[in-house]
């Protein structure tokens, strides 16, 4: 499912000096922190979502797309309100847990297949692959992808149009384009929110978290979808 906040606001840098490199050091590793912990409600909101057979959008898929989006966004708005409180990080998780329950779907589809559970970890792996090569990339690199903000915003809604139009079209090889479209948008997010940070371009971690988090999330299932297809063994 791809969903994204707004993150092509311009960017800004602080002074340079110890005091400012401090600074984006210790948002870097809030970030890391807190989504690492992220994790963890989205594991359990899965996890209770398999148990309780969760499938928000099986009856009507346009109209669970527009409901998953509208409270999306309402944590979107409140997250962006409270991100500097403790009242931001607290809706943060509660937020990873409902992605956890919208994840739980896909899960039980792959989990019924003989070799599910390696299909997952492979998915998990390979996104944590793609974390850390862009994230090293993004850390080492001395040029500047900030540029990349306005493309990656198109491309992203690219995708969101074509899964909308695809609820209706049920076009298999529509899909598997935009799932590969998406891997590869979402990692060139990583790239340009990571170097965001380490710039000074993003001083708030939870905001961070968020951006990066979805990222993340789109990339691992849309490598569990194509898996799914191309090595589910029955």
């Amino acid at each position: 499912m791809a969903v994204e906040q707004n993150r092509t606001a311009p960017r800004t840098f602080p002074s340079a000096g110890p005091l400012a490199e401090a600074s984006r050091n210790r948002v870097l590793r809030n970030t890391y922190a807190l989504l690492a912990l992220s994790l963890v409600p989205t594991a359990i909101g899965a996890w209770a979502g398999l148990q309780l057979g969760f499938s928000w959008m099986a009856g009507n898929p346009f109209i669970g797309f527009v409901l998953f989006l509208a409270v999306a966004f309402g944590f979107f708005y409140a997250i962006e309100r409270y991100k500097n409180s403790g009242i931001g990080v607290a809706l943060l998780l509660g937020f990873t847990f409902f992605m956890g329950l919208m994840l739980s779907r896909l899960l039980g589809h792959v989990l019924g297949f003989g070799n599910g559970a390696s299909l997952v970890m492979t998915a998990f792996g390979g996104t944590a692959v793609i974390f850390g090569s862009m994230a090293t990339i993004a850390t080492v690199s001395k040029r500047d992808f900030s540029g990349m903000g306005k493309w990656l915003f198109m491309g992203l809604l690219v995708v969101i149009v074509g899964m909308v139009a695809n609820i209706w079209l049920q076009l298999p090889a529509l899909y598997l384009a935009l799932s590969v479209m998406a891997i590869g948008i979402f990692s060139a997010w990583l790239l340009y929110d990571v170097q965001r940070i380490v710039n000074g371009g993003e001083t708030n971690y939870v905001t961070a978290t968020l951006s990066i988090y979805l990222s993340l999330y789109n990339i691992f299932v849309h490598l569990l979808s194509l898996l799914g297809i191309f090595g589910g063994d029955d």
